[in-house]
């Protein structure tokens, strides 16, 4: 009887050790391997991110400082995805642990008797291939799990290694088209200014040229970031700057463009608001973060009049016929329930529609200034 409840214990506990196992593996291969998103809500990386980033925006926001609050906000990307490794690695340890201990540690050890302790130490060692030599696997079963553990250690390692830099580089690329936007539309951003500066030039073709390189750009966000989720916490450089506010400028330069503004063909706007749009969906469902209406009007009807007016005095005539207001009321509510979920949801600032009074460029300061 006792023979058939210490048998029954080691089947239990290798279906547990082989579970783990397994669950760590597929996490690690759907995240870094799989060029494509997984909406399964119960993965170790998505636990992982709910549980870590809910306390660290709770810490965030008690944190008055703007500068400040932006940088510890900032460092959540990396921290986060190192500690994800780290989860990743004590799962691995503890699986192969569980395993030998549960096939009878067939070790050869200093002590009499090994443990479960011996089982972690070796799983560690044979995990980052230390290979220290005190502990000799003795038995076939011991020494195939040794042997296997070691091979996914050394495997997972290369496949971080390869990673990394495709991570880093997928984020490069984001930050160089919104850094250019600093002399293009402001710092924020935002689509009285660019149209403001296009429109002063009269050069509707470069214009169009601009919508064409944010519709690709749109579109290298929203493959990136639902192939590596991570890279919606990585921030930009500047406080006033991030990929949130860069992509709901666009959609807001876009929808002027399409409600009417004499001299300016809206066929391209509406490739670009398409990409945006679809960006700006999949990427607040990747995150889970529910759409949801804006606390305050972005746009009400004070500002859409003074829109007007500093769009004029451009060059630029946009419609003002209740159609065009409605026409322009119908694209907002197609992505603003979207980018204020990503916004509540990141910590991130939406761009006004107008530039503030005295608003100046990043280009224009100096050091002293932005640090002030």
């Amino acid at each position: 009887m006792a023979f058939m409840q210490s048998y029954g214990m080691s089947i239990l506990f290798d279906v547990l050790a082989l579970a783990l196992i397994f669950v760590v593996l597929l996490d690690v291969f759907e995240v870094m391997i799989l060029p494509r998103r997984v909406t399964r809500p119960l993965r170790l990386s998505s636990i992982s991110g709910r549980l870590t980033w809910a306390p660290w925006v709770a810490i965030g926001r008690h944190i008055k400082n703007r500068n400040r609050r932006e940088n510890f906000l900032g460092v959540y990307g990396p921290i986060g995805l190192l500690f994800l490794l780290f989860i990743w690695a004590v799962g691995l340890i503890a699986g192969f642990a569980l395993l030998q201990w549960a096939c009878g540690s067939g070790y050869s050890t200093l002590e009499k008797t090994p443990t479960f302790a011996t089982d972690l130490y070796v799983s560690g060692t044979t995990f980052f291939t230390l290979g220290l030599g005190d502990v000799v696997p003795l038995t076939g079963i011991a020494r195939f799990l040794t042997v296997a553990e070691a091979g996914f250690g050394f495997g997972i390692l290369a496949v971080v290694i390869g990673y990394l830099p495709v991570l880093y580089q997928a984020f490069s690329r984001r930050e160089v088209n919104i850094s250019l936007l600093d002399a293009r539309a402001g710092s924020p951003p935002s689509a009285g200014e660019l149209l403001r500066r296009y429109g002063q030039h009269q050069n509707a073709d470069a214009l169009g040229q601009f919508l064409n390189e944010w519709e690709r750009w749109s579109a290298e966000l929203l493959e990136s970031h639902l192939s590596y989720p991570s890279l919606a916490y990585f921030r930009s450089q500047h406080e006033n700057q991030s990929w949130l506010a860069a992509m709901t400028m666009i959609l807001d330069t876009c929808s002027i463009i399409m409600a009417g503004i004499d001299g300016i063909p809206e066929k391209r706007a509406r490739l670009t608001f398409a990409m945006a749009r679809h960006a700006a969906v999949d990427l607040a469902q990747i995150i889970r973060a529910k759409p949801r209406e804006c606390h305050a009007d972005r746009l009400p009807p004070p500002s859409l009049e003074r829109l007007r007016a500093i769009l004029g005095d451009a060059g630029l005539t946009l419609h003002i016929t209740s159609h065009a207001n409605e026409k322009l009321l119908k694209y907002r509510e197609m992505y603003e329930p979207y980018v204020n979920a990503l916004a509540e949801q990141l910590v991130m600032d939406l761009p006004p529609w107008i530039p503030g009074d005295g608003a100046q460029d990043d280009w224009m300061t100096s050091a002293g200034e932005l640090l002030a």
